[in-house]
């Protein structure tokens, strides 16, 4: 039987890794710099703070405390609402979480009731 291919197959002899190889490493490496930054480039980048989803910092320590406690009242509602539609071990873990968020609330009520009320 006659074979198409020879064997080994007909390549192209000019490597990329021979001749230029130094100018195509060097063209890699810039193009992983500069789509890829290191962490220390990251780091020494200042930060800057985002304000699509910020706090007044001029809001009191009571009234972040009750939009924690109302926010987390809100994620339990939800999460009470989806555990009626699941049965088993997606049940149980839901309930486990919801579990958390009500600790998390009497902890947050907890702090609202140690503030000092303004004077």
């Amino acid at each position: 039987m006659f074979k198409v291919t020879p064997n080994p197959p007909d390549t192209d002899p000019a490597s990329p890794y021979e001749p230029d190889s130094k100018k195509l490493n060097e063209a890699a490496e810039r193009a992983l710099d500069f789509h890829f930054p290191s962490s220390a480039d990251i780091k020494a980048k200042p930060r800057t703070r985002s304000t699509l989803f910020s706090v007044d910092p001029h809001a009191t320590a009571e009234t972040l405390g009750v939009f924690l406690v109302e926010t987390l009242a809100s994620i339990d509602v939800m999460v009470h609402q989806l555990v009626d539609h699941l049965e088993g071990e997606a049940r149980y873990a839901l309930l486990g979480i919801s579990n958390s968020i009500m600790v998390a609330e009497i902890t947050a009520n907890g702090v609202l009731d140690k503030i000092e009320p303004p004077r």
